[in-house]
């Protein structure tokens, strides 16, 4: 089991003003601004490092004393290092001792439920999946899920007795309220109110936190993708689940209760798929890995409901799996550029298998969005790790939005 001898995530308990002041605001924005501070310096060692204390305060318009101090507290937090060789300045004086992330210290958990199986993983604080397994669901009832991807992440963290497990992070399609870690609503997996952070909570011992998967995507592309210095990102996930999320300003829009980016039943120009909601040519079934597989087997093309398969036969040179990728693709292009017309985002990230692995599929799906926007559209940058990344990113996210919450190792 790992070592839990004290929460990294501690909940913030609020400070109580000393006799004689009336307001705690003061302090309450202090207590933002140093965690916003922190967070920033943590930003820039990831973005840059192994990078000068000099050169992180310009970045970041911070002083280079408050530069200094906060890179102190990563470093006895096991957060960063100073780099081994030191870099002089003219030849003159104190060296210039670059910081980077210590890679060797911690890892985070990740769980990302889909509808066939389970990922478990272990990413670094990178963002790199040092450790990952895929657990098929024998069935979907949401206990015996979880307990088995809690079991799964426990193996996993066994096996690196050396790294120390800050948190984990779940993601999940369908309508996940963040904020009390709950799946609301999930209709293939038939999931309803199921408490998923309390659950993996209990079996591993250590913090949760959930998300839907394509917020945690939007937020893996913002920390460690291609969606890096981006002002606003959209990212549409088209797999057996069809959702989208959208960032401004590095914060991801959630709505009340998480509902935000439920684009399921929104209707696509030239869509033939009934829907169960009465309608035809909704996003969720014209897009969905579950009617690509469909139009496969029908097709001839593949037997059972592995969408890979439709892409080895493309590459394999099966003309009809390359129409039927190209043809999804181009249709995926259609819902981008709905989206595009509607929140008009700097950068757009799509996951989705055809855009993922073939120029062909991707070429079409910027055609279908126009040549003016073209170039703002590019594929995941996870494509051999995505759901692994997806999970542990809720994590990752926690914490480079405040790192100085991190308890110190236990002595």
């Amino acid at each position: 089991m790992p070592r839990t001898a004290a929460p990294p995530f501690p909940p913030a308990s609020p400070s109580l003003p000393p006799a004689g002041l009336s307001s705690p605001v003061p302090r309450a924005a202090d207590s933002d601004r140093r965690r916003t501070s922190a967070s920033v310096v943590l930003r820039s060692v990831l973005e840059h490092g192994p990078v000068a204390r000099s050169t992180v305060a310009r970045l970041t318009g911070l002083s280079p004393a408050s530069v200094t101090d906060y890179c102190a507290r990563f470093a006895r937090l096991g957060l960063i290092r100073e780099a081994a060789a030191p870099r002089r300045s003219g030849g003159v004086g104190r060296p210039h001792l670059p910081v980077d992330l210590d890679g060797s210290r911690f890892v985070v958990g990740g769980v990302h439920v889909a509808v066939p199986y389970t990922t478990v993983a272990l990413l670094d604080l990178r963002g790199r999946v040092v450790a990952e397994r895929r657990l098929k669901h024998e069935r979907t009832d949401p206990g015996p899920v979880l307990e088995r991807a809690a079991d799964g992440l426990v193996a996993l963290l066994a096996r690196a007795p050396d790294r120390r497990a800050l948190g984990v992070g779940v993601a999940v399609g369908g309508w996940v309220d963040r904020e009390t870690g709950t799946v609301v609503e999930h209709p293939l997996l038939d999931w309803r109110d199921v408490p998923v952070g309390e659950v993996i909570g209990a079996h591993t011992g250590l913090p949760v936190h959930v998300d839907g998967h394509a917020r945690a995507l939007v937020n893996a592309e913002r920390l460690f993708g291609r969606a890096r210095g981006s002002r606003s990102v959209l990212h549409l996930f088209v797999g057996n689940m069809v959702d989208a999320a959208f960032a401004t300003n590095d914060e991801v829009h959630h709505g009340p209760r998480s509902q935000a980016g439920t684009i399921a039943h929104l209707p696509l120009s030239g869509g033939t798929e009934p829907c169960e909601c009465g309608r035809v040519g909704c996003l969720q079934v014209e897009l969905s890995e579950r009617t690509l597989c469909r139009r496969a087997r029908a097709a001839g093309v593949m037997d059972g409901v592995n969408p890979m398969r439709v892409l080895d036969a493309a590459t394999a040179g099966d003309p009809v799996a390359v129409r039927l990728l190209v043809d999804r693709a181009r249709m995926v292009g259609r819902a981008a550029a709905l989206l595009l017309d509607i929140l008009n985002p700097e950068t757009v990230v799509v996951t989705e298998i055809g855009a993922m692995y073939r120029e062909d599929c991707l070429a079409a799906l910027r055609e279908s969005v126009g040549p003016e926007r073209a170039a703002s559209v590019a594929p995941t940058g996870f494509a051999d790790s995505v759901l692994a990344t997806a999970g542990g990113a809720v994590a990752l996210d926690v914490l480079y939005r405040d790192p100085l919450s991190v308890s110190p190792e236990p002595t």
